[in-house]
């Protein structure tokens, strides 16, 4: 599905000792020994463009957004959208345009991944699959591409095409891509998972730095870490873990950015993936509260899983690969404030207990009177991200999705945090 600033923090003290708002643009001429710029991004869910219009994003509060999504096809020389989002596409476009907001779309996503290997396997394939892209940027004067590749050398959705050589390949498509006299003048990301690009061998690549020369940035998507697949309520998109018990350390922020910079991708390309949306599960009452308070890990009921924002006890979707299945439990951070679980100020309402876990530097909020408990994030958990990137000296940070927040509250926290008062020009 798919959501850091590069500081050099040693040139800069007085501007974050004294926590003065700096706009992204001026951040990034005073900060970034390439000019590079402050990335403050989103993903914008195409199939909500009905009740969330372009026109009503919080513009000036971002340097990109991101169209999602374009899927790929059996044929390189296509990708698809459905009808609403081929017609929403230029009004996102003339927004952006008219903020002066690079407009991106992403090609892929968790459902729509199938042939990306296919579609890059082979030289005369790539050219025909960059010729693809490059044409369709045209036509809709976009700024820039996102792929979201989920994965490379893995099934993901449980369908995808898959081989051994996907990661090789997708580099070479890259490399020509960025060839491209159209595709050298575009912004060109990926979303990526927590670990590096898979190799040929199965394992995690230990040296991405060939990806940095065609990417301006990798968004690291460190959410979904924890969820109905899980064996216990855990956080949905963890800061760090290592505080935590082994078998509770699924994957972090931390130990995101240690893999791929390790891995030798640069940091100051690295964008952090944010969740403005949480998990539910069914947890009974006497395992859920020991002594007054949530409890950290508790088990739960897998079956039913409580319906998600949007969604009804009786509620099927199929996906890609014809798989049937039930809610999906999800509510975004607006639609955690809609159900009752949280004020219109993103606090916890009266009746709803909350825990915030200082290891992983995430909330959870659950409601006695129906055992739900969602593992979400918030204005505290946003800041302490937007801390992290500052610290690190990430590129920026991208949400998933626009959509999702409620009256930026989210989008206002992390942006504090890094220092950004306002992306406008």
């Amino acid at each position: 599905m798919k959501k850091i600033l590069h500081l050099l923090l040693a040139s800069v003290p007085f501007a974050f000792a004294h926590h003065t708002p700096l706009k992204a643009r001026q951040i990034s001429k005073a900060l970034s020994s390439d000019d590079s710029e402050v990335v403050a991004a989103a993903w914008y869910p195409s199939w909500l463009g009905t009740t969330v219009p372009p026109e009503s994003l919080s513009w000036d509060k971002y340097t990109s957004m991101t169209f999602a999504f374009a899927l790929t096809t059996s044929d390189p020389g296509a990708v698809s959208m459905d009808a609403d989002s081929t017609a929403l596409l230029p009004k996102f476009v003339e927004q952006a345009k008219s903020h002066n907001v690079n407009a991106m779309i992403t090609i892929g996503g968790w459902t729509g991944s199938q042939f990306f290997s296919t579609n890059v396997a082979t030289a005369a394939n790539r050219t025909i699959f960059v010729k693809t892209l490059t044409d369709l940027v045209t036509k809709y004067q976009l700024d820039g591409l996102d792929f979201d590749w989920e994965y490379p050398n893995q099934a993901g959705i449980g369908c995808n095409a898959m081989s051994p050589s996907d990661s090789a390949n997708f580099l070479l498509f890259l490399q020509e891509l960025k060839l491209d006299p159209v595709g050298s003048k575009l912004i060109i990301s990926a979303a990526v998972s927590i670990t590096p690009f898979t190799g040929s061998d199965g394992k995690p690549m230990s040296d991405v730095s060939a990806f940095a020369d065609s990417l301006d940035w990798i968004a690291l998507m460190v959410y979904d870490v924890w969820g109905s697949w899980s064996d216990f309520v855990g956080p949905n998109a963890p800061l760090a873990d290592s505080c935590a018990a082994a078998n509770l350390q699924q994957g972090s922020v931390e130990s995101a950015v240690a893999a791929w910079t390790a891995a030798k991708f640069p940091i100051n390309k690295i964008v952090l993936g944010v969740a403005a949306y949480g998990h539910s599960f069914n947890v009974p009452k006497d395992v859920a509260i020991v002594n007054s308070q949530l409890a950290p890990y508790p088990t739960f009921v897998k079956s039913p899983q409580p319906p998600g924002e949007g969604e009804t006890a009786n509620t099927k979707t199929t996906d890609s690969c014809g798989v049937t299945s039930g809610p999906t439990g999800v509510f975004s951070f607006s639609g955690l404030v809609t159900a009752g679980f949280l004020t219109s100020k993103g606090t916890p309402a009266s009746n709803i207990l909350y825990r915030f876990d200082n290891c992983s530097q995430t909330p959870y909020v659950y409601n006695p009177s129906t055992s739900v408990e969602i593992s979400y994030d918030d204005a505290t958990s946003f800041a302490s991200k937007g801390s992290f990137i500052k610290e690190k000296a990430l590129k920026g940070f991208a949400m998933w999705h626009a959509a999702g927040d409620y009256k930026d509250i989210l989008l206002d926290s992390i942006s504090a945090a890094i220092g950004i008062d306002d992306c406008s020009t």
